[in-house]
């Protein structure tokens, strides 16, 4: 039971810790090269969670999804990427544009980094068996927000199709 307690004081913790870095603007001189890396995993999981709205059907499968893919692809622990998968929830709730998330992206990825987004935006949309006409038109202009070229944009959407077809 100890071990629980503190287990979840820990989490809390790292969610406080995770709020302040990312909402706080004032001292963007202050920041740390941990900090900016804080705020990418964020922008990340951010439009991953966007993808899953653009439909307005809400599915576990969307968040698990999410989970795995950020955890995976910013070696977290699961504890960590449900965290920051939250925090992000309650970000998108709160902006206004897309600006915020595919900026930081646009600074910090590389070009395969990004089409790597565009390839989990994709995954999340095809969860459900079906990519929404929302869905696809969010990834679209995510993509080219984020400077993906159109042919990787398909090739991404195929890639992912191909797989749910060979499950």
């Amino acid at each position: 039971m100890h071990c629980a307690v503190r287990g979840l004081r820990e989490n809390l913790q790292m969610l406080d810790t995770l709020k302040k870095l990312f909402t706080d603007r004032a001292g963007t001189s202050a920041r740390t090269e941990a900090d900016e890396e804080h705020r990418l995993q964020l922008a990340t999981a951010a439009l991953l969670i966007e993808t899953s709205r653009a439909d307005r059907v809400k599915d576990e499968r969307e968040f698990e999804i999410i989970r795995g893919a950020i955890s995976k692809t910013f070696d977290m622990s699961d504890d960590e990427s449900h965290a920051l998968v939250e925090l992000a929830d309650q970000r998108v709730e709160d902006s206004t544009s897309y600006y915020e998330f595919t900026s930081l992206i646009n600074r910090n990825f590389s070009a395969e980094e990004k089409l790597r987004v565009v390839e989990l935006m994709w995954r999340v949309a095809y969860v459900d068996g079906d990519i929404d006409k929302y869905e696809e038109a969010l990834i679209r202009r995510i993509a080219d927000l984020i400077h993906v070229p159109h042919r990787q944009f398909i090739a991404a959407k195929l890639k992912v199709e191909q797989e749910n077809v060979n499950r």
